[in-house]
């Protein structure tokens, strides 16, 4: 009687990973390099290597390294504004002055957390730049927050645009006075510029 060998168990076919997760995994490659060996140092073959890409890969989403740069930058305003809604979320919806002490606390934090990778895909940070839209995107929320408690009665402001702007200018000045100083720890900075925006809101000191 002849034996029947029993069929081998099929080989698992590898999965092809979705396109935005690839495209994270480049992205995340890249920005590791950048922060350990400068954006100059850092080849494409490097950036595919550790993302365990082809090459190929990289110009599917990307022209250049600069292009990609670009890309990173939105990248770090997209996480930076998430990480700022996060901490928006967990305050009351009517407690406008908890949001505002709230968003101005998180920026100096996330400031003080990412600022060596702000300062690479936003090497000129420090100039004038009108047409910034992730500069805007920020300014945007801050306003929302400054009208919503306009609205609320929570404080008066002839132009909150303006208020919007001095508040972003200030938490980014004395946050780079403080990283220039070589401080770690920002919530002694954080206190001081909330106290000192509730004070320009016209609002009860917390």
């Amino acid at each position: 009687m002849s034996r029947n060998t029993p069929p081998s168990p099929e080989q698992p076919r590898p999965r092809t990973k979705p396109a935005e997760v690839r495209l994270e995994e480049l992205m995340a490659a890249a920005e590791s390099l950048f922060l350990s060996q400068g954006v100059e140092a850092t080849t494409i073959s490097e950036i595919v290597a550790r993302a365990e890409v082809a090459k190929g890969t990289f110009y599917h989403y990307f022209d250049s390294k600069n292009d990609m740069l670009a890309a990173l930058g939105q990248r770090y305003t997209r996480h930076f504004l998430e990480r700022l809604e996060q901490a928006l979320d967990a305050c009351a919806e009517d407690d406008w002055v908890g949001r505002i002490s709230s968003w101005i606390r998180t920026s100096v934090q996330a400031y003080l957390d990412s600022y060596r990778l702000h300062d690479i895909v936003y090497p000129s940070h420090h100039h004038h730049d009108r047409g910034n839209p992730e500069k805007s995107a920020i300014l945007e929320q801050l306003l929302g927050i400054l009208e919503g408690g306009q609205h609320a009665g929570s404080w008066q402001l002839a132009q909150p645009g303006v208020m919007a702007s001095l508040i972003y200018a200030g938490v980014h000045g004395a946050t780079d006075d403080v990283i220039a100083a070589g401080e770690a720890d920002g919530r002694v900075l954080a206190e001081a510029i909330v106290q000192a925006c509730l004070r320009m809101l016209g609002v009860e000191q917390r």
